[in-house]
Order: structure tokens, then sequence, then C-alpha cells
């Protein structure tokens, strides 16, 4: 298997706390996207989403959804479990990181795209130009800091996210905080229950991942 990363980018770095959890170590592509790398040719045939990250698996078959890939290596290497160990923990999981990923980090990535300078005519990933709409990036801010209050109200009852255990859950939520940090919402002096969480999950050694 190949495995095609950027280190500042989030959702590599969600299959990296993966791997890294699990002890999976694979080759490894890096791909800058600052030099507009996944718009060439060359990547855009083995991804035409011009996104990272992206799993080849030995028969050529490519995975290109960060969940997707996690969900083949768990397959692939059940333990320690990450995607829940039945029916009911899988779909809490699931639950919860869809919610992460929809009001979360895609309010996010709609705040910076639709702000930051570097994403002028980029304002949506892949191979289409989109201009910026700077509305959307102040609805994005307010949308994503509506999901950390909700994020905050789960982390007081449960000291993680969605079972009470360390999951793929906590991972996304992990990387969606820490993304929320590049359009500067202050989450961690915010919301106390986040930055306990948060605190604790930073000691783990795939936290650097």
């Amino acid at each position: 298997m190949k495995f095609y990363d950027c280190k500042t980018a989030p959702s590599p770095r969600r299959v990296r706390i993966f791997m890294a959890e699990k002890g999976i170590e694979l080759p490894t592509v890096q791909v800058d996207l600052g030099g507009g790398e996944q718009l060439s040719e060359a990547f855009m045939r083995i991804n035409p989403r011009c996104t990272v990250p992206v799993l080849e698996l030995d028969d050529g078959t490519r995975l290109t959804d960060s969940l997707a890939i996690c969900h083949y290596l768990e397959s692939k290497c059940p333990e320690p479990n990450l995607m829940g160990r039945d029916a009911r923990e899988q779909a809490l999981v699931m639950n919860w990181h869809e919610q992460i990923m929809t009001e979360g980090f895609l309010a996010g990535a709609e705040a910076l795209r639709n702000f930051a300078k570097g994403f002028a005519g980029r304002a949506l990933t892949g191979p289409g130009d989109f201009q910026q709409i700077p509305e959307l990036a102040e609805r994005g801010r307010e949308r994503l800091a509506q999901f950390m209050a909700v994020l905050d109200g789960c982390l007081a009852e449960s000291p993680y996210v969605a079972l009470e255990r360390f999951t793929m859950a906590d991972i996304g939520a992990f990387v969606c905080v820490d993304f929320a940090g590049w359009i500067k919402l202050p989450v961690l002096d915010r919301w106390p229950n986040i930055r306990r969480w948060h605190e604790r999950i930073s000691e783990r050694p795939s936290a650097t991942a």
C-alpha cells in the first residue's frame, strides 16, 4: 500500500493519527498542496478530486476519503478498536464523526477558504476555480462556533466524544479543534470542557502525527 499525504493539511492528519494509534506504517508520498501539485496532471490521474489523503491498495484501488481509509485499515488491523466493536458503538462513532465533519470541519473550511488570500479563486477543493464569497466566511465561523458549543456540552458529560473510550470520533474532533485555530476561533479559551479534553488527547503519542 501507499499513502499520499500533506503534513500541513487536516484531512490526512486524521488518517496519520489513526495509523499512529494502531502502529501502522506505510510508504508515504508528500503532496505539495501549497505549490499546487494536487492540480497537476500526474496527481489528477491518481485522484481526480485533487485532494489528499489517498490510500493506494496493493491491487491499485485508490481510496480518497479519510473515513473510508480508516474503515479499511480498521478491517485489516482491528486492534486497538477505533470504529466501534458492535453495531451500536459503530453507529455512535459514525453519528458523531458525520456531525464533526458537516457542522465542524466543513464550516471551518467554508470560513477559511472564503477569507484567506491563499485561497483566492480556490474557494472549493477540486479541479474547478470558484471565487470567494466573503459572507460565507462569516457564516462558516458562526457555524463552527455553534458546533463547538455542542461539542463542549457533550464533553461536559463524557470523557470522550462518542463512547467511554478514545475512538475515531475523538480523532476527528481533535483535528477539527486544531483546525479552528486557522480562522482564529479561540476554542480552548471559550469552551472549558473542550480544553480539558484537548489537553488529555494532546498527551497521546499519536497527537503529533
